[in-house]
């Protein structure tokens, strides 16, 4: 049923271009919820070190003053629709997103437009947005995980654009001005680095109209979507960040396939049975931790990892090499593994119910596989997956492990790293 559901939206779903805008529109009768997510392609490929995060800086700003809605206007407009606008930065792209209902679109988008083609940009609101990212980039450091995510960022992905924090660091928050930031506004802001995907109860005549009196007027721009490369394949290594703590982080990244690649479903299944597996020994059995799991970085180029927080390290990762070890040398049960793959579908369509999530689905579909068709195609390739695909995988890409460690470093015998 879930799956006759999936086909019947899709045959409302199209995709058009609009003054050089790239849409893709899923038109759902009766639903009066209307999401629309606009995506600034290339991410932390459109940044240096010295840049990061400027994107998301620069959209926050925005949401203080436009030529067309000062600061409190826009404030009291937004208040009166009962709409939110919300801006996502990530490693592939930044979305810049509607929520809105049917009657409140077009007031919506006129914010949502004005923010994107006239910031006012002005230095004392730029200040007071400085020093909310800053806060957050100096509360990484209170946070064990958070402190953990940005070492295993930095030591898995050097050289790569993944490297880069897409809400920046304390460094390049620090040196935006208003200069700065028109720069790239001018620059970036262009329909050629545009995705616009709009999920509800509105038809096409009506999105042209919209996105050709707005943002078909911005500049086109040279800009063309392109996959990454992969993250760098490298030896064995840890970061460590001594801290006295009831109990050690661990998080360690490998480089993982393509988004377009035959082996993309397949890692995420492998990564799914791994954390099966680890949870049953090291938290079941062994009762070495509360949170033991194997992370899929669902991103263009993706990559896969081991988490967990313990006060025994050595003997954890002990324990989640030969999980690894297990799947490399065994063949799943396919009985098993045929369960595994249901329960991922069932996710799937219980993790798109919402407008927002539809659009983001529809977005990933075209950006990571050249057709938001490919979409339709998610159940049939996730059940394609075979126990052998799966060994394939583990043996392929689990390896060159690069962990960061939070906590005591004298719990953790670093020739315990060769193991990876």
């Amino acid at each position: 049923m879930l799956l006759s559901v999936a086909l019947a939206l899709s045959t409302i779903t199209s995709s058009f271009d609009v003054s050089g805008v790239k849409v893709i529109l899923r038109q759902i009768s009766g639903n009066d919820v209307v999401a629309a997510n606009l995506y600034l392609l290339g991410g932390t490929r459109q940044v240096t070190a010295a840049t990061a995060g400027i994107e998301p800086f620069l959209l926050e700003v925005s949401e203080r003053g436009t030529s067309k809605y000062p600061k409190d206007a826009l404030r009291r407009t937004m208040a009166r629709l009962g709409t939110e606008l919300v801006v996502s930065p990530s490693y592939d792209w930044t979305v810049f997103g509607i929520r809105s209902n049917r009657e409140g679109f077009d007031s919506t988008w006129s914010v949502f437009t004005d923010r994107l083609s006239h910031p006012t940009l002005a230095s004392s609101e730029i200040d007071i947005v400085r020093s909310q990212f800053l806060s957050a980039a100096r509360q990484r450091r209170d946070d064990p995980d958070a402190s953990a995510e940005f070492l295993a960022d930095s030591i898995a992905f050097v050289g790569h654009p993944y490297g880069i924090p897409p809400r920046g660091t304390e460094a390049s928050i620090t040196a935006f001005d208003s200069a700065s930031l028109r720069r790239y506004q001018a620059s970036q802001v262009v329909t050629s680095r545009m995705l616009l995907v709009v999920v509800g109860d509105i038809d096409r005549a009506h999105v042209e109209k919209l996105v050709r009196e707005t943002l078909g007027t911005l500049p086109r721009g040279a800009y063309r979507w392109t996959l990454p490369p992969r993250t760098p394949e490298l030896p064995p290594a840890m970061a460590i960040e001594k801290r006295s703590l009831p109990t050690n982080y661990l998080l360690g990244y490998y480089s993982g396939p393509l988004a377009n690649s035959p082996d993309y479903q397949a890692l995420r299944v492998a990564t799914s049975v791994l954390t099966g597996r680890m949870f049953a020994e090291i938290r079941t059995r062994r009762n070495l931790t509360y949170d033991v799991h194997a992370p899929f970085l669902d991103r263009a180029a993706t990559s896969g990892g081991l988490y967990v927080t313990t006060v025994s390290p050595d003997t954890t990762l002990r324990l989640m090499r030969a999980q690894i070890a297990d799947l490399e040398t065994g063949l799943l049960d396919r009985r098993g593994l045929q369960q595994l793959e249901q329960q991922f579908i069932t996710e799937y369509f219980l993790s798109n119910e919402t407008n927002a999530a539809q659009a983001d689905f529809l977005a990933r579909a075209q950006l990571y596989q050249g057709d938001f068709h490919a979409a339709e195609r998610f159940v049939g390739d996730l059940r394609r997956v075979t126990p052998e695909d799966v060994q394939r995988v583990v043996r392929t890409y689990m390896k060159g492990i690069r962990f960061a460690y939070v906590g005591d470093p004298s719990k953790l015998n670093p020739a315990t790293l060769g193991l990876f």
